[in-house]
């Protein structure tokens, strides 16, 4: 009986992390993969990351828009963000293409960035809307 009740014990803690943890959600993590490889290098003022991969940025913000959410992030909130990343994603695009200059770049990724972090947020505190 003591066994089983120790055995019960550390049991618990596991089973209290698994019912806390988050659902993945793919798209999301491709996206991140993507956005951390050009918006870090781009804080130190180098450019040539997003520019080379502004074309996979937007694919992975589409298949995210386009994704079906876990259901916890299923949210007004979310979806509007999304479209909003992918609106930026396409104009920071046009942006590149038309040879604006670093300061511009800098700005639109940093708001892709903060957009991103919004995202997250949102699903972070899914609990509390």
């Amino acid at each position: 009986m003591k066994k089983l009740l120790l055995a019960a014990l550390f049991a618990l803690p596991v089973l209290f992390a698994a019912a806390q943890a988050k659902p993945e959600w793919k798209e999301m993590k491709d996206f991140h993969t993507v956005m951390s490889q050009t918006f870090h290098p781009a804080e130190e003022g180098k450019l040539d990351p997003i520019k080379n991969r502004i074309g996979e940025m937007i694919d992975l913000a589409k298949a995210w828009q386009k994704s079906t959410p876990p259901a916890e992030f299923n949210k007004p909130e979310i979806k509007e963000n999304l479209n909003k990343l992918m609106k930026g994603a396409k104009g920071l695009s046009k942006q590149i293409k038309s040879g604006a200059d670093d300061a511009a770049i800098t700005k639109q990724l940093t708001v892709l960035h903060d957009v991103y972090h919004d995202i997250v947020g949102l699903c972070k505190d899914e609990g509390k809307h």
